[in-house]
């Protein structure tokens, strides 16, 4: 995965845009959206075709793992469910709040299902209560979850 990660990075670099610019000299991370196949390319799918320009991760999750939390700013090179680099991101903004406060406006950014806020609240908790107790972990509501919001910088539209 991080040789395609890589290749679409200098990619992105000499294409000569003006986030190409900006991004010279910055480093990245890589990753996929969710887990396995299936779901990493359904949620990169939304981002390819435009409705999907945030996320959310459980804060308690980048604690468990050791991961640092994104910044504005950051760039990422996003992979498909198999790992073959696919979009680079850069982070417009991250908020961490309750899950339980998560409001309608990112919840239609999130650009998932029928955009509601109660379709949003529905699918996080499941994936939520699973992927926490994957480590000792029970979901509450208000458990902190980070909220990203991103612009998808390469390919261009």
């Amino acid at each position: 995965m991080q040789g395609s990660c890589a290749e679409l990075w200098a990619e992105f670099l000499r294409s000569g845009s003006e986030a190409a610019v900006a991004a010279a000299g910055a480093t990245y991370s890589c990753w996929q959206f969710g887990y396995g196949v299936e779901q990493g390319d359904r949620l990169l799918a939304y981002v390819l075709s435009g409705p999907k320009r945030a996320t959310t991760g459980a804060l308690w999750t980048y604690e468990h793992q050791g991961t640092e939390l994104p910044r504005t700013g950051d760039f990422s090179v996003v992979t498909d469910g198999s790992g073959v680099a696919r979009c680079v991101l850069r982070t417009t903004s991250v908020n961490v709040a309750p899950f339980d406060q998560v409001d309608e406006a990112f919840a239609f950014a999130e650009g998932e299902g029928d955009r509601t806020l109660e379709y949003w609240r529905r699918t996080h908790w499941d994936y939520f209560v699973k992927e926490l107790a994957g480590f000792g972990r029970v979901a509450v509501p208000d458990m902190p979850v980070v909220c990203e919001r991103f612009e998808v910088v390469y390919p261009p539209a």
